[in-house]
């Protein structure tokens, strides 16, 4: 438990998502400080921003992080992964063995590096899912469709496939057609998958109309420290899932982020597909 009077430090990153959470958090009337990183944040959330750091400034994070003695560090928004010379200069900076271990992983490896570095210096760290529940996806039907049967086959085969890819620093993402796995999300992103599954699913040799049934499933890894990767959909997904002629969209329950869910919702209903959320696994 945390102490609900002192403020959280929200670290953030790229994208639409800090000013979401920031926003989830001015509705509980949950006090914060925002971290903005320098050259990833945006405008709006860099003016409301109470410091700024370079995304390699280990030193300096830890030092502002100590002042603030916040109840938890939130980190929410992208970064782009910097060059291995960059982070070796920054591991170095800290003389951490662990981030210096991580830069021959994954992403996933450095990120829990990063995060073991706060926590050793007394942070705690909580996900976005913890402090804004309210922007996850809820269980059950969420737009105006439901899936037919060949689509809840296309669920349950892109559910079995991605739990057994969990132990593998891949992605979180599928699309699939029945039993056929169409394509799988690599280090490139959902919306890259989504562009390599409308050139494959068309038949034969990429030709005539997408494979009936075809869904877009994306769950969190078995085990997967939401912390670090919290899987998200937006209505950019939704467009580019229609592209790739998808009937729907399958989401893990509670352990996904709707990005402008009203939005995101009536683009899945004016395009036709259904958006799930489906239970996952423990």
């Amino acid at each position: 438990m945390i102490d609900p009077a002192r403020p959280l430090a929200l670290v953030a990153g790229a994208g639409h998502l800090p000013e979401l959470v920031a926003a989830s958090l001015d509705r509980a009337r949950r006090p914060f400080r925002i971290l903005a990183v320098r050259g990833f944040t945006e405008r709006a959330m860099r003016r409301r921003a109470d410091a700024v750091v370079d995304l390699l400034d280990i030193p300096g994070t830890l030092r502002i992080l100590k002042e603030w003695a916040p109840a938890a560090v939130v980190p929410a928004g992208g970064v782009t992964r910097p060059s291995p010379a960059a982070l070796l200069n920054a591991a170095h900076a800290v003389r951490n063995r662990d981030i210096l271990k991580s830069l021959a992983g994954g992403d996933d490896r450095l990120l829990r590096a990063v995060l073991s570095l706060l926590e050793e210096n007394g942070h705690r760290v909580l996900g976005v899912h913890e402090v804004a529940p309210d922007l996850l996806g809820r269980l059950g039907r969420l737009g105006r469709f439901e899936p037919e049967s060949d689509a809840t086959l296309s669920i349950a085969t892109g559910r079995a496939m991605l739990a057994a890819l969990s132990p593998f620093d891949v992605g979180q993402a599928a699309v699939v057609a029945g039993e056929r796995v169409i394509a799988v999300e690599g280090p490139e992103g959902t919306d890259r998958m989504l562009a390599r599954a409308r050139a494959l699913n068309r038949k034969p040799f990429g030709r005539g109309a997408p494979a009936k049934g075809t869904v877009l499933v994306k769950l969190p890894k078995l085990g997967q420290d939401l912390r670090i990767d919290l899987p998200a959909i937006g209505p950019r997904t939704v467009r580019r899932a229609a592209e790739a002629g998808c009937a729907g969209i399958a989401i893990g329950a509670g352990h996904t982020l709707v990005i402008d869910a009203e939005r995101t919702v009536a683009a899945a209903d004016a395009a036709g597909l259904f958006l799930i959320g489906v239970e996952v696994a423990p």
